[in-house]
Order: C-alpha cells, then structure tokens, then sequence
C-alpha cells in the first residue's frame, strides 16, 4: 500500500493546484468583461483538452509505464497555472485551461496505477481513497486561492504552479513505477495486439449494453449532471447569495469536507457490505436528491445541506463505477479502457458548463439545478442494468 500513499500524496497536492484556481475562475472572467456564456466555453476548454488526451495518456501508460505518464502530466499543470497568473486577457484563459486540460488528462492513468497496485477485492476501496486523497485538495484549495488572492490577482496562480512542481520533484524522488515488468512471449509467438483508441471507443458507442460500455456511459451521463451543477454552483451563489471571490472558499471547503470523509471512510465500509453495484446505485440516488434540492432553500444554511448530498453522491458513484470498469477490463488495455472512461468523461465536462450556463442566463438561476437532477435520476435507471458480477472481457487478438 505504500505506492497508492505515494500517488495519493501526489494527487492531493495536483488538486489543491486545481482547486486554488477553478472557483475564482469565473471572478476573473468577469473581471476581463466575459459574459456568462463565455465562461462556460471557458470551462469546457479544459474537458475538450481532456477528453482528447486521456485516451492517449492511457495508451501512453501502458506502453511506457504509468509514472512517465504521470509526471509529465504535472509538468504540463505547472506551466498551464503560470499563464493563468499573468491572464490579462479571456484568450490567454482559454489557453490556461487548454493547457491544464492536457495535464489533467492523467486521471485515468492514475486509476490504472491504483489497478495496477491493488487485489480486484480491495479496488474500490483504493480508489475511494484516491478519490479522497483528491477531495482533501478541494477543500483546501479554494481557502489556499481566497487567501492568496489577497496578495494579488497572480498569487494564486503563482501558488498552484509552485505547488505543481514542488510535486513533480517530489514524485521523481518517491513514486515508484507500478506496471510489472514486460511479459515475455514464446519465440515465434507475437503478443496480443492492443486495439486502437478510436476501435476502443467506438464499441463503447456502438455497442452501449456491453460489459465495459455500460459502465463508461454510466459515468458520462452522471458527470454531466454534476458538473452542470459545479459551472453553475458559484454564479448562483453570487447571485442569490452574495458570495464573492473573498468567501467562496468557504462551501468547496464545505464540500471537499464531506466527500473527503465519504470516501476515505464511508466508502469501503459500504462496498464491503453492499458490493460495488448497490453503492454505485446509492451514489446515483444521492446525486439525484441533492441535484433537485440545492436551489430549494432560501438560506444558506439550508442550501448547504442540500449541497452535502451531493458530495455524498459522487463519493459512492464515481470511484465504484471505475473499480468496476477495472475487473471488466482486458489487462493489457487498462490504462486505454480507464482513459476512454475519462474521454467520455470530458465530453460531458465540455457539454456541461455550455448548457449549464445558457440555461442559467436564459431561463433562471435554479433550473440548471433541476435539468441536472432529472439527468441523474435517468443516471439511477442505468444502473440497475450493471450485472453483480462479471469476467473480464477476452484479450484482443488483432486490431480493431
């Protein structure tokens, strides 16, 4: 287990260089005159960057190993953080986010290494605490940004990019290469050919009820629902609430506090009596709830307990639905199959913010919040289709 203390030591200072940045991103958009709309093409750079390279990365992985892949993607994070704190433009923001989407792409690395690293038995439970590792950087972050913001609109990013390769330094020193060595063949016998990442995606879209593909789709439509909330959450709390650049720390910290507990705690507990499958249903209906019931309350007391649901939801859905696509997975495919999970991933982070806000400047504040609700409650219906248990799928034997 020390490896996953390693990547997880490794990921809670990536996100807390993620976190300092995203809540005041929207400030600072309007800051340069971008209108609502504007800032939700802003966030959905960073997922179209995503959802392009995640796939590669993967591959990436499993030909070169997960840890170059790794710390390269915090090398790109670093260098992407630098820009934002000189942005004196929208443009040189999308840049930003175009250059941190490709950093940020390793997610799916980074879930094949906890694979790589972990008993089939033990993997949701390690991936909960990835997940958590990553939560712990939410919470932190956003206070770390607010504080520096006091220093001067580039502290924060100056923060983030130092963080960033205070990390690469370290993971160089400290994080170990999880894929085992190379398998070798019988002379004579070639070894199964991995299929391309265009064949690996395609099935998913061609063939939705599939093991894997279920699964993938069930994590895209999911993400969607919540990260429609998430483009949203700080305009509409500016909005109704009065929260600004100064405070807005307060309910991520909030936030990160409650799935920071879900998943280093709560979830393997619940895996452990309920199996993968029924949490990952748990996690929908929760995500659902909370969805419907943030923009309810009319103070913000009561609409903080309604966003604690949500964190609860992503806590049991997200980390067991990759645990699963993991055992269904071909094993030479891993890094590829998580990725391609990511890449699904992106493309509702890109279709999220861009709806999410329109809807919000067109039609209202709260009903983002409800449309996001009745996509989840949709996510629920998918999930009763997942089988309780499943054999990987066959290795490839020639290219798709």
């Amino acid at each position: 287990m020390k490896r996953i203390a390693v990547l997880m030591a490794t990921a809670f200072v990536d996100m807390i260089g993620f976190a300092i940045v995203f809540p005041l991103l929207p400030f600072y958009a309007e800051r340069l005159n971008a209108e609502v709309w504007v800032i939700g093409w802003l966030i959905a750079t960073f997922s179209i960057a995503q959802l392009t390279f995640a796939p590669m990365w993967g591959r990436f992985s499993d030909r070169f190993g997960r840890r170059p892949a790794l710390i390269l993607g915090l090398c790109t994070s670093a260098i992407a953080f630098l820009v934002f704190a000189f942005a004196t433009s929208v443009w040189m923001l999308f840049i930003t986010r175009l250059i941190q989407g490709v950093g940020g792409a390793t997610t799916g690395v980074a879930q094949a290494y906890v694979a790589d690293s972990t008993d089939p038995k033990d993997r949701a439970k390690a991936l909960g605490w990835l997940s958590a590792a990553t939560s712990a950087g939410v919470m932190f972050g956003p206070v770390i940004g607010s504080l520096a913001f006091n220093f001067g609109v580039a502290a924060p990013g100056l923060v983030a990019s130092a963080l960033c390769l205070t990390n690469v330094f370290f993971a160089l020193r400290m994080l170990p290469e999880s894929q085992p060595e190379k398998e070798h063949h019988p002379e004579g016998k070639a070894p199964p050919v991995r299929r391309s990442v265009r064949a690996a995606a395609w099935e998913v879209i061609t063939h939705p009820r599939g093991n894997v593909s279920r699964l993938v789709w069930i994590y895209a439509v999911g993400m969607l629902g919540f990260m429609s909330m998430t483009a949203v959450l700080p305009l509409y709390l500016g909005d109704v609430f009065a929260i600004t650049e100064a405070n807005i720390g307060t309910f991520f910290f909030f936030i990160g506090s409650v799935s920071l507990v879900m998943r280093a705690i709560v979830l393997g507990r619940l895996v452990d009596r309920f199996g993968e499958t029924r949490v990952m249903r748990m996690g929908a209906a929760f995500l659902a709830l909370g969805l419907f019931l943030i923009p309810i309350p009319s103070s913000v007391l009561l609409a903080s307990i309604a966003m604690m649901l949500v964190p609860i939801g992503t806590a049991l859905l997200f980390p067991t639905v990759s645990a699963l696509v993991s055992h269904r997975a071909k094993k030479r495919e891993m890094g590829q199959t998580l990725g391609v999970q990511q890449a699904f991933g992106g493309t509702a982070r890109v279709l999220a913010p861009v709806w999410a806000t329109l809807v919000y400047q067109r039609l209202g504040v709260t009903q983002p919040f409800f449309i996001a609700g009745a996509v989840v409650l949709f996510v629920s219906f998918l999930t009763f289709g997942v089988k309780h248990r499943a054999v990987p799928e066959p290795e490839a034997s020639s290219v798709a």
